[in-house]
């Protein structure tokens, strides 16, 4: 265990965007680092102030929250929650001990969140999702997958899931980020009993801190989940901001756009200095590397934070924000 996977090792999980803990460990101020671990959209939608009554009021469900994402996920049904994680963590408790799988590697809170509940969580890879199936009651996939960027027809996912309905089964699809590519959503088909599709602001709107998310599924299992929540799960301000955000077509096109160029801008510099990645997304490139731990020390070491996983070695690399950004990364990738 090196000295990064030492200082982490505090809890049973850890996530990119501990800055605050990279600059302590090696010793660079806070302010000096280019923060490419966590995956998001760093140029996010451009933050508004919210009316003072938000803050003054409780949160209210009539508002036009419900429509505005129903209108942008394509969903017939779904309920605001505290991010996509209030619904990973949640979700376990709606359902007796089952057997479920989960892509892996993968976003690592899904099979967390399981284990905790008493269920049996195995790790399935994409090729052996056919062959587990038919002794699997919870299928789980991040579409596309974090950090390999995998990802799979909507007949496929469809499929999956009708097996999977037969006896009761559910087919969890987490699409945080999907945003780019909406073509690959599943989330209009989620008025089928036993399809859940869970849907974040954190990525493509860079609005991580706001925690909103939304599930979207049958009113059945959205009137249970609500049950178990309790009221006012996404306070005001974010209730607000999160309606600006989902109505702003215009953004959205642009962030599409720039997302996709600066990835495979990405792909390419990553390539040039024998880093070629095996996998991404509109958010990310990963790269597997039997040096990744040794990497990703070098490029702390230049006050660059990339995420590291163990289980395969390998990086996940964000998106730079600006051009002083992807210049400095150059720099630092040309000194490896």
């Amino acid at each position: 265990m090196d000295a990064w996977q030492q200082l982490n090792h505090h809890g049973p999980l850890h996530h990119g965007g501990r800055l605050r803990a990279a600059a302590t460990h090696f010793a660079i101020p806070l302010e000096n680092w280019l923060d490419l671990s966590t995956g998001l959209n760093t140029n996010g939608w451009p933050v508004r102030t919210p009316p003072a009554s938000s803050w003054t009021r409780l949160p209210e469900e009539e508002d036009e929250l419900n429509a505005a994402a129903s209108r942008y996920y394509g969903a017939g049904f779904l309920l605001p929650v505290a991010g996509s994680q209030a619904a990973i963590q949640s979700l376990p408790q709606l359902r007796a001990p089952s057997r479920v799988s989960v892509l892996n590697p993968g976003y690592a809170e899904h099979a967390h969140a399981w284990k905790r509940n008493h269920h049996t969580v195995s790790a399935v890879s994409p090729e052996q999702i056919d062959t587990i199936l038919p002794n699997t009651d919870v299928l789980i996939i991040i579409h596309p997958n974090n950090p390999t960027g995998a990802t799979f027809p909507i007949s496929q996912l469809l499929n999956w899931h009708a097996q999977l309905a037969q006896r009761g089964g559910w087919l969890i699809v987490d699409e945080a980020f999907i945003d780019a590519t909406p073509e690959l959503s599943i989330a209009s088909h989620t008025t089928k009993p036993g399809l859940i599709v869970l849907r974040s602001l954190g990525k493509f709107f860079g609005l991580a801190g706001a925690r909103v998310g939304f599930v979207c599924a049958h009113p059945q299992l959205l009137i249970a989940l609500n049950n178990l929540l309790g009221p006012w799960t996404v306070n005001g301000p974010a209730r607000w901001m999160a309606i600006q955000a989902l109505q702003d077509k215009n953004w959205q096109e642009k962030a599409r756009q720039r997302l996709l160029q600066d990835s495979e801008r990405l792909h390419s510099l990553l390539s040039q200095y024998h880093l070629t990645p095996h996998g991404g997304s509109a958010f990310f490139q990963w790269v597997c590397s039997a040096k990744a731990s040794d990497i990703f020390e070098e490029l702390a070491g230049q006050g660059i934070l990339t995420r590291l996983f163990t289980e395969p070695g390998s990086l996940r690399f964000g998106l730079p924000t600006t051009e002083a950004g992807w210049q400095r990364l150059d720099r630092a990738l040309a000194r490896i």
